[in-house]
């Protein structure tokens, strides 16, 4: 069984910058691509950014110049370098990773807040 755990979240003013991190536990697995996703109130679950095993990235228009992704193999970790926060980054931000074990499936952590003040 893989489980991933997010952390990082949390409350800052608009202009701020936040760091998320999610790393990969379990036994017997490899990862391939990881992701950011990320769900405001009422509005529909919006992918973010996401790396390739390789480290190819690609990011959502609504952030790009601001948020980084990057990853550590090593430690099996996925980051999110969030800057120049905006009130409309206000969300819940899922990571997920398409994981081999004995198949490959999709693993989503548990999500964490990022509230942005204006």
């Amino acid at each position: 069984q893989v489980q991933l755990v997010e952390s990082g979240g949390g409350l800052v003013q608009a202009g701020g910058s936040l760091r998320l991190s999610c790393a990969a536990s379990g036994s017997s697995f490899s990862i391939n691509s990881m992701d950011w996703h990320r769900q405001a109130p009422g509005k529909r679950r919006e992918l973010v950014a996401t790396i390739t095993s390789g480290g190819s990235t690609n990011y959502a228009d609504s952030v790009k110049g601001r948020f980084a992704i990057s990853r550590d193999n090593a430690k099996n970790t996925v980051y999110l370098q969030m800057n120049s926060l905006e009130p409309e980054d206000t969300a819940v931000y899922y990571c997920t990773a398409l994981i081999t074990t004995r198949t490959i499936n999709r693993y989503w952590g548990q999500g964490t807040q990022v509230t942005v003040s204006s």
